[in-house]
């Protein structure tokens, strides 16, 4: 049987991107969603038509542990396997540093970082009994130098995921491969909210002078699966087209 990738948060955006470079790579897709059902759905019949890969689409809100094991288990019922774990799932609320509530700071927690763990403990079970695996971190920049206070909860988290990857690389060796790649802006939901103004000086900060396209980031992921990637473990990889000026 082919290779059997689960993406977390594959409805859309870098998510969705991802998907489909696996798919084109021959690589057998899961899909996983919470609350955008439709996107899941049209993004598996996208690849579909467009490649010859077995696909899944499995609803699970990755923060509720009963979830992610009941996902986990669906999965390997159908395929019987997960040879690659992309946690890319994360959502972000800005808001003024002084006025976030303590609500608001922990759903960013519990999905992008608890949601992360919870997702690798459970899949990392299965790739250890089959002796393999790879897990693909989705991190940020925003956890290593380019921090915005009114994103200080998302930032954290990736920070978290930065510092869980580390540890899950040392814990899962030498079976499984743990790396994280670390966007900077990505034209995403994300990042569809920011002003013309706010764009343009956010370029300014990038030696390429442009936001980076989806693709460019699921390009990586691909390649970190992929046994070209095979002495790659515990990295942590900056893809934001240069870093110029926080």
């Amino acid at each position: 049987m082919s290779a059997v990738a689960l993406i977390t948060g594959a409805s859309r955006g870098i998510g969705a991107s991802i998907a489909m470079e696996f798919a084109k790579a021959g690589v057998n897709v899961i899909l996983n969603y919470n609350r955008h059902a439709l996107m899941a759905e049209q993004i598996m019949e996208k690849i579909k038509e467009k490649y010859n890969v077995d696909v899944l689409c499995v609803k699970a809100d990755i923060s509720i542990e009963e979830e992610v094991e009941d996902m986990v288990n669906k999965i390997v019922d159908y395929f019987g396997k997960i040879d690659v774990l992309v946690n890319n799932a994360g959502v972000c609320k800005d808001s003024l540093l002084l006025e976030k509530s303590v609500s608001n700071f922990r759903r960013i927690l519990d999905v992008n970082l608890i949601g992360t763990y919870l997702c690798s403990k459970y899949v990392g079970k299965v790739m250890l009994d089959r002796g393999s695996g790879k897990i693909i971190n989705i991190a940020s920049t925003n956890a290593i130098d380019t921090y915005y206070p009114e994103s200080c909860d998302y930032d954290a988290s990736k920070a978290g995921v930065i510092s869980l990857t580390h540890n899950l690389a040392r814990e899962f060796a030498p079976l499984i491969s743990v790396n994280c790649i670390c966007p900077g802006w990505v034209k995403t939901n994300m990042s569809e909210g920011l002003s013309i103004e706010q764009i343009q000086e956010e370029e300014k900060k990038i030696l390429l002078h442009r936001f980076g396209e989806p693709e460019e980031i699921a390009k990586v992921v691909v390649f970190l699966a992929s046994s070209k990637a095979s002495y790659i473990n515990d990295s942590i990889i900056r893809v934001d087209g240069g870093k110029f000026n926080a």
